[in-house]
């Protein structure tokens, strides 16, 4: 018997809520409001909620086990960020050669390697594309895929034997092999074809190996076994959910982000709670999100 339960949400109205992610080390949940340059963090069990203001949009970040620091997908580039002096120091910036492209989804894979993909904003040449970038231990980055518009839904496999991916646009989330001593992907295949009034955003796996989706514009999050096939859905209040995580001390809560971009007043009325944290209670549960593993010549 499968089910869940909306048990609290937190009213931070996020503009782009997103990168949502349980910390284990502060028993706190983490995420960023891409278009406020914002960082939020919610401690559970004091119901604390606290907020530090970056110097560009952040699409994604992780934590690193050997550095207090928090490292960042910013706009413009991979960089470490002093949460309490402010200061970043900048590793690498993958696409400094194209305006209108900014960092967007990502994470960190079983192996310390720092994951984020793109999303084309502001096109300026027909042949303009996002793409999928790796910044590995060293703090080296490397492209992984081109091509794309909107890249979304990074996750891996159990047993890093696969990488999942959307290009939200494509209403597709591919499969691809992954090798995960080189962190090389093989060729990807379609693992869920999503209906064309939804786009795939941000996927985690859970504690038995499915993948959960949330579907922007579907107001639900969808949960698919190792075939592709939708075992489960959960229906959130807001019609742009973007990205989920599991945490809490037994991993069997929820947090979902939200976004209230690009809804008209009329939506807005209809779904005032647009942009919040939402915590669900279910019967499900996760696994720690893997953090960076920053090489010593760093």
């Amino acid at each position: 018997m499968t089910s869940y339960e909306l048990i609290d949400q937190i009213p931070c109205a996020n503009i782009l809520g997103e990168g949502v992610q349980w910390n284990h080390r502060d028993q706190a949940v983490w995420w960023t409001d891409i278009k406020s340059n914002k960082i939020f963090r919610y401690h559970l069990a004091s119901k604390q909620l606290q907020s530090w203001s970056t110097p560009e949009a952040v699409g994604c970040f992780t934590f690193c086990e050997s550095d207090e620091r928090i490292l960042l997908a910013l706009a413009s580039g991979f960089a470490w960020f002093d949460k309490t002096t402010g200061e970043l120091e900048w590793l690498a910036k993958p696409e400094a050669h194209l305006t209108g492209n900014r960092l967007n989804d990502g994470r960190v894979d079983r192996q310390g390697r720092f994951w984020a993909g793109s999303i084309v904003e502001q096109r300026n040449t027909l042949e303009q594309c996002a793409g999928l970038f790796c910044l590995d231990t060293a703090g080296q980055s490397s492209q992984h895929l081109t091509g794309l518009a909107i890249s979304n839904s990074l996750c891996w496999s159990l047993d890093s034997k696969k990488l999942y991916h959307a290009d939200s646009p494509s209403h597709q989330i591919k499969v691809y092999d992954f090798d995960a001593q080189t962190g090389t992907l093989g060729e990807g295949i379609v693992f869920v074809q999503t209906s064309d009034q939804v786009e795939p955003d941000g996927s985690t796996i859970d504690a038995e190996g499915y993948l959960w989706n949330a579907e922007w514009g579907g107001s639900r999050l969808v949960r698919y076994n190792a075939q592709g096939e939708e075992t489960f859905e959960l229906k959130t209040i807001v019609s742009q959910p973007t990205c989920m995580a599991f945490g809490g001390e037994e991993m069997n809560l929820l947090f979902v982000t939200s976004a209230r971009i690009g809804l008209s007043d009329q939506a807005l009325a209809a779904q005032p709670n647009a942009g919040n944290l939402f915590i669900y209670r279910t019967n499900f549960k996760g696994v720690n999100e893997c953090w960076y593993k920053a090489s010593a010549s760093q």
